[in-house]
């Protein structure tokens, strides 16, 4: 049997081929990119087939080769606890298909006003007394633009959030640079902005903005020295290739974004998705498994739908390589898992809440701070 592990990386795609065409190699795609991730760390040149050849091999070893990269990743037993609290819900302009949210679809939802500082802060305080340890916050806008007052605002519950000892992260719509750059002096340590599907697909989906403007708010947010959190939803009524043409565009990033959410659809009576096919759970693990072995290094947060996943099913995506959750009894609008039932799935599965993470450069100010108010105070 042929051994991958003597070629060396110029000759290494050209033998990947080989290697899987010959009839007497039996490992799947997913073995032989596990191990070329496991070897390399993460790289941002991959090919749509060679992410679909991945994403088709047999699921059982899809599962085994993702936990494998995981477990060389990342601390297998940690996931990461994240709460998601819509600040500003309902009246959207946009006509994303499946969203509650939209001003264009009746599904009950009452527009709202930007919630007030201190109901936002007593949100953040129970959900780090509830464990979570990133605090998000979303807002029902297309952009930002024009909302001057709602901004500055938002910059200081980012602030507050900040110093409560959270990580933070808000999704707020489309960003202008300069947004992203005060965004990131408050504190902000996460920015999340979702593709949702591939850019074929996309157009079906969502006409209000492009795809290509969903790409420059994730440049302004990278550049701003902010983590880029962006994923999708599968469930759409997309094709298979467009789960890898979405996983693509991801993995191709000049960076791999620090979270990659997978939500399954939730479909809302209302909304011109409501009679949606349910997301298998094999059609999660696959996701998630694939998107481990090609961005080893991101959290890959098991999002909206995993309510309706039993604990087992929940199991397997961890296995797979998810290490990231949303808690708290809403994802925005939509319902999500029980705290108490996630508190038990924690202690049967053995899995530990994650720590919060800064930047290296917050954390030598927060230490400089310390440092100079040591001094100020002995002198």
């Amino acid at each position: 049997m042929f051994s991958i592990r003597s070629f060396c990386r110029p000759q290494l795609r050209s033998s990947i081929s080989l290697l899987l065409q010959h009839s007497s190699y039996t490992s799947s795609a997913a073995a032989v990119q596990a191990d070329r991730t496991i070897r390399e760390g993460p790289i941002n040149d991959w090919t749509k087939e060679e992410i679909k050849s991945v994403y088709d091999s047999p699921i059982l070893d899809l599962l085994f080769h993702g936990a494998q990269v995981h477990r060389h990743a990342h601390n297998f037993r940690e996931v990461q606890q994240c709460t998601l609290l819509s600040i500003k819900t309902g009246g959207c302009s946009e006509d994303c298909a499946y969203c509650p949210q939209s001003s264009r679809y009746d599904t009950g939802l009452k527009a709202q006003r930007l919630m007030n500082k201190d109901a936002v802060l007593e949100s953040a305080k129970r959900a780090k007394e509830a464990g979570s340890t990133r605090f998000c916050m979303g807002a029902a806008w297309r952009d930002t633009v024009g909302r001057k007052t709602n901004f500055n605002k938002i910059l200081e519950y980012v602030k507050e959030i900040r110093n409560m000892g959270m990580e933070v992260c808000c999704t707020l719509g489309m960003l202008e640079k300069q947004q992203a750059l005060e965004l990131r002096k408050a504190g902000l340590t996460a920015y999340n902005h979702n593709l949702d599907t591939s850019r074929e697909y996309y157009p079906n989906i969502i006409t209000t903005r492009s795809y290509d403007e969903r790409l420059k708010t994730l440049e302004f947010v990278r550049d701003a020295g902010i983590n880029v959190c962006s994923g999708g939803i599968i469930g759409l009524g997309e094709a298979e290739e467009d789960r890898v043409g979405l996983l693509h565009t991801l993995a191709t990033l000049p960076t791999h974004p620090e979270s990659v959410p997978i939500n399954a659809l939730v479909a809302v009576k209302g909304t011109p998705l409501e009679d949606q096919k349910p997301v298998e759970i094999w059609e999660m693990i696959r996701m998630i498994a694939t998107a481990r072995i090609v961005m080893p290094k991101s959290m890959v947060r098991l999002s909206a739908g995993r309510v309706k996943f039993s604990m087992p099913e929940q199991a397997l995506c961890f296995l797979a390589g998810a290490n990231s959750i949303f808690t708290g009894e809403k994802l925005l609008t939509t319902p999500n898992n029980d705290f108490d039932a996630d508190q038990l799935m924690f202690k049967m599965l053995g899995l530990i809440p994650k720590p919060p993470s800064f930047n290296e450069d917050e954390t030598s100010q927060a230490g400089d701070c310390k440092e100079a108010a040591a001094a100020a105070s002995s002198s």
